[in-house]
Parts: structure tokens; C-alpha cells; sequence
């Protein structure tokens, strides 16, 4: 992968399946509720009321149950030909119970939970978080998908940023989920523009799925990359200048 290259990044699909066009032209669900379009150097103001989009995620419908899990592990164990009572099966299903707790944590968590800090610094300038390990987990089979994420935002008119660390805990909230990576990747842009009011986001992850290294096609090593690029980093220049930095440390 190569600066000459940007092409492999390919842009998140918005929920009617169609791609935004990626012209310098406004992103379509840009604009918050009472503000003008962000990302074109316009004094935007966000409304109080405006939601915090969390596409794709249905509310969480009940409070985690370990017990009903381990039960539900213990018959999986039986429904693959296993004896779940053999000494080293006796505890998995408490095991496997306690790792999807962790699993899925961010579940019912809100991106205004970790974007808690913002500093008046009067920075006007690109900030980028780069290679911020994950593990997620993939809704369609039940494993691992995990990689790094790449977090860039452009602050707003007021200068405002947010603590270096809750990006990458912003990550993790929504990694913390049963996910697709394409959903993933938007719904952190999507939680910046919403809590932080940038002029533009650039957020790409890259990512080694299990669904398809171990089983299925088994293509170990490959790699999937998706981006969301919101704002002012529609703009060529600045959507080529935030990959340049991402892709500086592989050159």
C-alpha cells in the first residue's frame, strides 16, 4: 500500500447502499440539527438537542445475562459432538461467558461516555491518533476481526479539541459491539462530527478478519480497509494530505 495509491481506501457506505461522492462537494448527513454544513470554513453552531447518530445499532434490549450464556455455550458443546463435562471442558462455558462480556461492553454505551474532555486550545490544524490497535467482534460468525484504526479530525471554528486518549477509547466503544467493519468505521466518524463539531473526520481502519482466514474462502493475511471522511476532508488536498500522514511510517 502506497501514497500512490489512495484508491484502495474506499469510502463508507451511507444506508441507502449508495457511496457519497468524494467531489469537495457536502457529505450527505453532514449537517447537525440548527447548524450550517460543516466543512466549509462556515461558523457552524450545533443545536443542544441534536442526537448522536449510532447507525446501524439497534437499542440494547436487555442487560447482559452470564448465566444464560453459559448455558447456551454448554450447548453448543453438546450440538458439536462434545462432552461438556470432561475435565477440560468443565469450565468453558463460564469462560466463554466472562470473554463475551468483555466482548461486547460497548453495547448500550454512549460516544458522549469517552468524549468527555474538550480543551479551548485555539487549534485549527489537523489531529491525528495513528495505529490504534482493536479487536472487535463480527456479527455474521461470532469471531474475532482486529486491526488498527487511524483517527484524524480538523477542530472547529472555537478551536476545541478532546484528549489524545479518548480517541482511542472511542475506538473501543464502538469495536466493544457485535460489528461490521464498514459500520464501525462510520459510526466513529459519525461520533466525532457529532460531539466534537469538527470542520472535517477522516477515520480508516484496517483490519484481518477470522471469517474469512479460517474459514470459508481461507485467505490469511488479507487485509480489509475502509474509510469515512467527512467535512473538509472531501477536499483532495486535504483528504491526500491526512493518508500521507497515515501511510508516512510504511514509506
Amino acid at each position: 500500500m502506497t501514497s500512490d495509491s489512495p484508491e484502495v481506501f474506499t469510502d463508507e457506505r451511507v444506508d441507502s447502499g449508495a457511496s457519497p461522492e468524494l467531489n469537495g462537494t457536502e457529505s450527505d448527513g453532514f449537517a447537525l440539527a440548527g447548524s450550517s454544513t460543516l466543512g466549509n470554513g462556515a461558523n457552524a453552531e450545533a443545536s443542544p438537542a441534536s442526537p448522536i447518530r449510532d447507525r446501524g445499532r439497534p437499542q440494547q434490549v436487555r442487560p447482559f445475562d452470564h448465566d444464560r450464556v453459559a448455558r447456551a455455550v454448554r450447548e453448543l458443546l453438546i450440538g458439536i459432538g462434545e462432552d461438556p463435562d470432561r475435565e477440560g471442558l468443565r469450565k468453558t462455558p463460564d469462560r466463554v461467558a466472562r470473554a463475551y462480556r468483555e466482548a461486547v461492553e460497548g453495547l448500550g454505551r454512549e460516544p458522549s461516555d469517552v468524549l468527555t474532555t474538550v480543551f479551548d486550545e485555539g487549534h485549527d490544524e489537523m489531529v491525528l491518533v495513528r495505529d490504534i490497535d482493536f479487536s472487535s467482534l463480527c456479527e455474521h460468525h461470532l469471531v474475532v476481526f482486529s486491526g488498527r484504526a487511524h483517527v484524524a479530525y480538523i477542530p472547529n471554528n472555537r478551536g476545541q479539541i478532546t484528549g489524545l486518549s479518548k480517541l482511542a477509547r472511542l475506538v473501543d466503544l464502538y469495536a466493544r459491539r457485535p460489528q461490521v467493519q464498514e459500520r464501525l468505521t462510520s459510526q466513529i466518524a459519525d461520533a466525532l462530527v457529532d460531539v466534537l463539531e469538527p470542520r472535517g473526520v477522516m477515520i480508516v481502519v484496517e483490519a484481518e478478519h477470522l471469517c474469512m482466514s479460517m474459514r470459508g474462502v481461507r485467505k490469511p493475511g488479507a487485509t480489509t480497509v475502509t474509510s469515512a471522511v467527512r467535512g473538509q476532508f472531501l477536499s483532495t488536498a486535504t483528504r491526500s494530505e491526512g493518508m500521507s500522514l497515515i501511510l508516512g511510517s510504511r514509506r
